[in-house]
């Protein structure tokens, strides 16, 4: 496992400080993915990775957008937490409490910070990955349920793609995570609007994948009434 992982020093840009953060080789093998995205790869959970977070100050944010904050916003998260002494070293092999830890730190910075709603989105939704492989039903549940408050806001309010993720993706994921989260009518509608899409010609796999997110809601659906 520690192969696969190895330390760089960054900068933070709140409090100025330096400090180790501890990466994942892209070289991983993927074993299989859930229809949400969720990918389980040998020896490593890379997700426990994606949040660097800063142990002077509690700076917390995906390793992508970690240097991307705006004076104002840096302010912010450095008032949030000038009266609380959040000190955590998350360098080197981090267990998945540990992940789930820097995940809850990295959407409150988020807030803090008012990212697009399309980033809280992604943050909450791989935290609901966290809780799934720690078998925590109910906290997987409503933080699912907060990613899709924040896709839907996404669609109504940002330009899309954002990044790599598509109008007919982000619709997809809605209805998916409402169908993982027991809302089987308004999974339905989603899913029916990726279904019936002109789009779905171009998007192949996505379409895919919403038809059979459909299929299996029609198919709970009819088993409820049966043994009602």
């Amino acid at each position: 496992m520690l192969e696969a992982l190895f330390s760089v020093e960054k900068n933070c840009p709140i409090c100025q400080e330096t400090f180790q953060v501890t990466r994942v080789r892209s070289r991983l093998v993927m074993m299989k993915q859930d229809s949400d995205f969720c990918s389980y790869y040998k020896d490593i959970n890379p997700y426990y990775y994606k949040i660097w977070m800063c142990p002077h100050c509690g700076y917390a944010a995906q390793d992508n957008y970690f240097e991307e904050i705006q004076p104002a916003a840096a302010e912010r998260i450095q008032g949030f937490f000038a009266d609380r002494n959040i000190k955590i070293d998350l360098s080197g092999t981090r267990s998945r409490e540990q992940g789930i830890v820097s995940h809850q730190l990295a959407i409150v910075c988020a807030e803090l910070a008012s990212v697009p709603a399309s980033r809280l989105a992604g943050l909450h939704m791989r935290l609901g990955w966290l809780y799934r492989e720690a078998k925590a039903v109910e906290q997987e549940q409503a933080t699912l349920l907060k990613a899709v408050d924040y896709y839907e806001h996404a669609l109504d309010n940002e330009s899309m793609p954002v990044g790599p993720m598509t109008e007919l993706t982000i619709t997809y994921l809605i209805g998916d995570l409402l169908r993982r989260t027991g809302q089987s009518e308004r999974a339905l509608l989603y899913l029916n609007k990726v279904v019936s899409s002109p789009k779905a010609r171009q998007e192949k796999r996505i379409a895919d994948l919403a038809r059979d997110a459909w299929q299996e809601v029609r198919a709970q659906r009819r088993e409820k009434e049966e043994n009602a």
